[in-house]
């Protein structure tokens, strides 16, 4: 693994672009201040439970404001959209840093807590740089969960409900947040990333880790069971 500091050579190395189309960089997100321009994203090769970059601690990003790492930023989102995914960090795509890019929409929130109680239930897309996350409950919330970097499987993971994160963004700016429910579990996940760790490990119950292709036995055992 190698320092932060080299990070041009390692999004030079690492990543498999597969295919690429020019973009205005500002038109989706935006990556820092000045004017818009052209910049040719790229879909990149995810690594799969196994790589052995999935299973160290990431490196701080030494400049968040690097032209590299901006790059790798829109890389991760491009890749993260074509996905469908909700997340991505970094070493999923075989660069060890400590970055990881989210979206928790409305649509896939828990609709547990009341309005005044769900702390911005929902995130926009958002980069967080060297991220920082502490949990501010000792309540457990439990949820199904997949990953891109485990396709075809789903787990039933138990995650504090409450967290608070901060990190900052590719300009340099700081972002600070409260989360709960879906919000709150995006956030961990893909912070679990930076620490080499996938969530079979965090599951309780093995028994809860199915194929997607088979998880229609499991719906159909529950509701059997709610006939009761």
């Amino acid at each position: 693994m190698r320092p932060a500091d080299k990070s041009r050579s390692l999004t030079a190395k690492h990543p498999i672009r597969v295919w690429r189309r020019p973009c205005w960089a500002a038109s989706r997100f935006d990556l820092g201040s000045g004017a818009p321009h052209i910049l040719a994203m790229a879909i990149l090769k995810i690594a799969r439970m196994g790589h052995p970059v999935l299973t160290g601690r990431a490196n701080e990003v030494a400049d968040p404001t690097a032209p590299e790492i901006r790059r790798l930023v829109a890389d991760m989102i491009e890749t993260m959209e074509d996905s469908d995914g909700a997340g991505l960090a970094a070493p999923q795509v075989h660069v060890p840093l400590r970055i990881v890019v989210f979206q928790a929409p409305e649509e896939r929130t828990d609709p547990g807590p009341p309005e005044s109680e769900r702390f911005d239930h929902t995130a926009p897309l958002t980069v967080l740089i060297n991220p920082v996350v502490d949990v501010m409950t000792s309540e457990l919330e439990g949820g199904w969960e997949g990953c891109l970097s485990v396709p075809g499987l789903r787990g039933w993971v138990e995650r504090p409900l409450h967290v608070r994160y901060r990190g900052v963004d590719t300009a340099g700016a700081p972002i600070a947040r409260t989360a709960r429910g879906f919000h709150a579990r995006v956030v961990q996940h893909e912070c679990d990333h930076l620490e080499g760790i996938l969530y079979p490990a965090r599951m309780r119950d093995l028994s809860k880790l199915m194929f997607e292709s088979e998880a229609h036995h499991w719906v159909a055992g529950e509701a059997a069971r709610g006939r009761e």
